[in-house]
């Protein structure tokens, strides 16, 4: 658990996985979708996550060169447990819901 809490447990990172859980998202549209991310942080926890196997970057040529990150099976193995941790988090911590916007919850 203290692995798992030091990796997730990092501010933003929960945010990245939970809007990658859906699909391959490009790292503008991440941005935007967790409010109060600046881009240096965001770029500091995608390495993170790809280092430790659970983030893939793709390079998608263009024109325009746009770089889009998406979960590894590792990555999109965590779908279940965010769940249950939304759901628990629905149950007991009430209804006002996180920064990630509707478009990338389950």
């Amino acid at each position: 658990m203290t692995r798992v809490f030091g990796l997730l447990g990092k501010r933003w990172t929960g945010l990245i996985v939970a809007a990658l859980i859906q699909r391959p998202v490009h790292f503008a549209d991440l941005r935007r979708a967790i409010p109060g991310i600046s881009e240096r942080m965001l770029s500091d926890r995608l390495t993170e996550l790809s280092t430790v196997g659970l983030v893939l970057r793709q390079v998608d040529e263009g024109p325009p060169l746009r770089v889009a990150y998406r979960l590894t099976e590792a990555g999109s193995a965590l779908k279940p447990s965010l769940d249950e941790l939304g759901d628990w988090a629905a149950k007991y911590l009430g209804a006002e819901g996180g920064t990630c916007p509707e478009e990338f919850r389950k």
